[in-house]
């Protein structure tokens, strides 16, 4: 298992209090999830500009990554990582806000382009490769304003429950693609 690459589990979104419960910070949301649910207390570092935990799941490793360099610049966190981890694209699991999904779709993809998303726009740039996978959070258009706007303010109060039900389907998707694979996972979670 030693020379077995890890899983790097990324989590997209911005560092600070300002931004904790954002939509744009979904992704950040879903691995502290996933991390509470596999260890019951993480231990989280600081390196390539990001929070780090390392965590065993049965039998992979998976290193977790919450970028601290703002959205705009994840690839500078997500890309020396990868580098230093000698983590190949098809084992990098990207977990992002979507706003061409409503609040509370859940997708898992392999590859593709930026679709307009800053972060994955940065990674995939300074990767050079689209071929890593994402699982993509829906956290709706706005009807009126900038999607600026809205993917950097919080949740309202009433859509909590529509939240915590998918982290609740984000860390099961989590554990799918690491543990079964991406297809078993895209067949399990992408539903209309």
């Amino acid at each position: 298992m030693a020379d077995q690459a890890p899983w790097l589990l990324v989590g997209l979104g911005n560092p600070g209090a300002r931004y904790a419960r954002t939509r744009h910070n979904i992704g950040f949301m879903a691995v502290d999830a996933w991390c509470d649910k596999a260890t019951s207390s993480p231990s989280w570092s600081e390196k390539w500009k990001a929070q780090v935990a390392t965590l065993g799941t049965g039998s992979s490793r998976v290193v977790a990554l919450k970028p601290q360099t703002f959205m705009n610049r994840s690839g500078q966190s997500v890309v020396p990582a990868a580098q230093f981890l000698r983590v190949p694209p098809a084992q990098i699991l990207v977990i992002h806000d979507e706003v061409d999904f409503q609040l509370g779709r859940l997708a898992v993809k392999k590859g593709g382009g930026h679709g307009g998303h800053n972060g994955l726009r940065d990674i995939l740039q300074l990767l050079g490769n689209g071929d890593f996978l994402r699982i993509r959070l829906g956290v709706g258009r706005p009807v009126h304003g900038e999607v600026a706007d809205h993917v950097l303010s919080d949740f309202r109060p009433d859509e909590g429950p529509i939240v915590d039900d998918l982290l609740e389907r984000a860390v099961a998707a989590i554990t799918s693609v690491t543990r079964e694979g991406v297809v078993t996972a895209m067949n399990k979670f992408n539903t209309t």
